[in-house]
């Protein structure tokens, strides 16, 4: 075998293009599968405690997450609503929400996180106003007991 000294080697370089495609992929894939729930809780709820509360069965499909301060303002998705009577129109969208996604009003979970200073009373007026648009299953989240 011989060799020809003349000839200036050549370096091979590979391409990249495919690689990069493949990690910004990747990244749009885990971007979409961060979970948001964190934005539905308002960090300035303190939840009250109790040594009997359970969590419930299964797992829930549809959710809506309602957080209630104790002056009677709700908090949801991020959005401050001053009066619990101004909850209709939401509630009404959430529920045609969840109907284009075959979900039934009643099969959608209302999660009520009130603050533990609220009065029992706002707590009552929010689920009769929720009921109002049809919702009819509701979980009032508490702090357990350590």
């Amino acid at each position: 075998m011989k060799f020809n000294k003349k000839q200036k080697s050549k370096i091979l370089e590979g391409d990249l293009t495919p690689m990069i495609d493949m990690t910004f992929q990747l990244i749009a894939f885990f971007m979409l599968l961060i979970n948001f729930s964190k934005v539905d809780r308002a960090e300035e709820i303190a939840l009250p405690v109790s040594e009997l509360a359970v969590p419930p069965d299964g797992s829930i499909e549809y959710k809506m997450i309602l957080n209630l301060e104790p002056g009677g303002n709700v908090i949801f998705a991020g959005q401050r609503i001053q009066k619990i009577d101004l909850m209709g129109p939401i509630l009404n969208q959430e529920v045609r929400n969840a109907e284009r996604e075959n979900v039934a009003a009643g099969d959608v979970a209302v999660i009520i996180r009130s603050h533990a200073d609220s009065p029992t009373g706002l707590v009552q007026k929010l689920i009769s106003k929720c009921q109002d648009s049809e919702l009819e299953s509701f979980i009032l989240r508490v702090k357990d007991s350590e």
